[in-house]
């Protein structure tokens, strides 16, 4: 049984994944749109849009939808983030046809009511609240909005509550149509799932949409790097080190995911040795590529004393430069046997195979099957490493965002200094 992408005549993609042995499924519908597409005026109405579906769609009340679906041994789920927003649901074989009906409701008729939406803004705005009150929350926020400074990557997903305030049902509705257009949506199931029954269902619920032309396409991004420190009385001290990379379109793709490995993926990667095993100076430390269509950063995280956050900064930074310099074959070889035991160990959940599938339609046009990730994977040389190092250092621009006392706040000047001399 061979996975399999189709496309209705609307122009809605249509992935069947099957997963032999299995007696459950799981299916994803997924806008090509989030965040990202939101101007200033509209920040975080993707992720409000994504809350009000559920508070009732297609005659059935906020409660009826979970109970329906908890009652056919269901669970529904949606994440919203800068370029996709997705809809999740994880059922017994035979659910197939309710996850597909309840999923298609949400999406193309939410009841959107007004005393709702005021009640939702009210949930969302504790919810922005909760952000900006959990450090481990905020240093990233703040590092984002110093990567992308007055863009819509910038800007938090959560939105801002004034932002929230114009909002309206009609409003709303409005934005529903453009962020749900058909030509980028991708509807994904994997698991027990028979092929005609997917396509005939996908043909049912979401062949009928009419042409859209969406949300416009967003500006070109720019990394314009920079420096937040917030002083907090904090018992650590938390920190973001970021670098201007590559984005998933990028040839050096895989060799991002594996220079973030070797450098902070695991127990054996050179900043958990140093840092961690060697000096002791964090509990918590790793590095880890974040990419887009067309934009990417190398970035580090850790929790560490407020006055050992210079040293590890330093530290960090005379890695990454060590790291582009040198890998040895041994070192290259264990971050490959990782990544490809991430990707495929993912492949094994249903879900997690359902969203990659959509992601890789959505951003490739195509699947990618597991050889192909593999010989992408193997085809990366130490002189690829040094090559992205360069492309990463020869910008001479970073983040650093800290968290914690007056101690915590030497670690700019000295990752910048260690990093760019």
């Amino acid at each position: 049984m061979t996975t399999r992408l189709h496309t209705l005549s609307n122009g809605v993609r249509v992935v069947f994944d099957p997963m032999p042995g299995l007696e459950t499924l799981a299916l994803t519908v997924v806008a090509g749109r989030g965040a990202r597409y939101e101007d200033e005026s509209h920040s975080g109405w993707s992720h409000l849009l994504e809350h009000m579906v559920f508070k009732g769609a297609g005659g059935r009340t906020a409660r009826a939808i979970v109970e329906d679906i908890e009652t056919a041994g269901g669970h529904l789920n949606a994440a919203t983030g800068y370029e996709r927003t997705s809809f999740q649901t994880r059922c017994l074989a035979g659910g197939l046809p309710l996850a597909m009906r309840i999923t298609a409701d949400l999406l193309l008729r939410p009841t959107l009511d007004a005393g709702d939406l005021v009640r939702e803004k009210q949930v969302v705005g504790q919810e922005i609240a909760e952000a900006l009150d959990t450090p481990d929350d905020l240093v990233f926020e703040l590092a984002q909005e110093q990567a992308f400074a007055g863009q819509p990557l910038g800007r938090p997903i959560l939105g801002t509550v004034r932002s929230l305030k114009s909002a309206t049902p009609d409003a709303l509705n409005d934005w529903r149509a453009a962020l749900y257009a058909p030509d980028r949506l991708v509807v994904a199931a994997a698991g027990k799932v028979d092929e005609d029954d997917l396509l005939k269902l996908a043909e049912e619920t979401f062949g009928h949409l009419p042409a859209h032309e969406g949300a416009p396409l967003p500006a070109a991004p720019a990394f314009t790097g920079g420096r937040a420190a917030k002083l907090r009385k904090l018992e650590q001290a938390h920190v973001v080190l970021m670098l201007p990379a590559v984005g998933a379109g990028d040839p050096d793709y895989f060799v991002l995911r594996l220079f973030a490995e070797a450098l902070g993926g695991g127990m054996s990667s050179r900043l958990f040795q140093e840092a961690r095993e060697k000096r002791g100076l964090a509990y918590a430390i790793d590095a880890y590529a974040d990419t887009y269509a067309d934009v990417g950063m190398l970035g580090i995280y850790a929790g560490c004393a407020a006055g050992d956050a210079a040293e590890l900064a330093r530290i960090a930074a005379a890695e990454i430069r060590a790291l582009a310099g040198s890998v040895g074959e041994a070192e290259l070889a264990r971050a490959k046997a990782q990544l490809k035991a991430s990707l495929f160990m993912g492949r094994e959940q249903p879900l997690n195979r359902a969203e990659q599938a959509a992601g890789q339609t959505l951003m490739f046009g195509h699947l990618y099957t597991p050889a192909d990730l593999a010989e992408a994977i193997d085809q990366v040389t130490a002189a690829d490493f040094a090559r992205l190092g360069e492309r990463m250092v020869g910008r001479r621009r970073c983040v650093v965002s800290v968290l914690g006392s007056k101690a915590a706040m030497a670690a700019p000047d000295a990752f910048e200094q260690a990093m760019f001399g």
